[in-house]
């Protein structure tokens, strides 16, 4: 197993207390939901999913829920894998799923490492990670997702040919990002011209990260890396 930072990728894990029915969902429907770390990950992960799918794709950090939801919705031969430890984001996409009969997506609610670890190797056929904490200040620098031990587990997962999409609104995090996929010999970044990285990715949705950012006068970016 690749080494990995001692200490959590993510702050606090609870905010405000859920309703009584996200409460209720989230003890009845999301162990049906999570994915279960404890039995090996099966040779073909579209056997996770109630749904007959083609591919499968990662979201690590999905916040709000705004672009897995969307993706799952409109691509329902695709089987979603969504990561997120924060409670009351988790309660959000369990209680999406469940109402609206969502059958290709499965979700799990701590580190992503654990699942970036158990996933076979060359089984994703496309992650993304979409503004995630940008731990701003330097010396907490080093508790960003994005370092070369996790681009590794990336890169593992990842089916030779297949993209990593990340986005950011923070400058110094979209720097680190290509700085360090520059650096990982597994990753080439696609873009040819500024247009590229500027431009969100056909069918966004947005997210209400992004909304904030550009409340604040922030710019997303919209970097893409190909698993060579």
């Amino acid at each position: 197993m690749t080494d990995r930072y001692e200490g959590s990728f993510f702050g606090r894990r609870k905010g405000k207390p859920l309703s009584p029915r996200r409460e209720a969902l989230m003890k009845t429907e999301l162990p049906h939901l999570a994915l279960d770390l404890e039995k090996p990950a099966p040779a073909d992960l579209k056997d996770l999913f109630q749904a007959d799918v083609r591919e499968v794709c990662l979201e690590v950090g999905f916040g709000g829920g705004e672009h897995l939801l969307h993706r799952a919705r409109t691509n329902p031969a695709v089987g979603f894998i969504g990561v997120e430890p924060f409670v009351g984001s988790m309660a959000k996409a369990v209680t999406a799923v469940v109402e609206e009969g969502l059958k290709n997506v499965r979700l799990y609610e701590d580190d992503a490492v654990n699942v970036l670890d158990w996933l076979p190797e060359a089984s994703i056929d496309l992650a993304y990670q979409l503004y995630p904490d940008p731990w701003p200040k330097f010396r907490h620098w080093k508790r960003r997702f994005i370092n070369q031990q996790n681009l590794t587990r990336y890169a593992r997962v990842l089916k030779p040919g297949s993209e990593f999409r990340f986005a950011s609104d923070i400058d110094t995090y979209v720097d680190w990002t290509l700085r360090h996929c520059r650096d990982h010999a597994a990753f080439e970044w696609t873009a040819k011209t500024a247009s590229d990285w500027k431009t969100p990715w056909e069918g966004w949705p947005g997210t209400r990260y992004e909304a904030k950012a550009i409340r604040e006068g922030r710019v997303g970016r919209y970097l893409t890396f190909r698993r060579v």
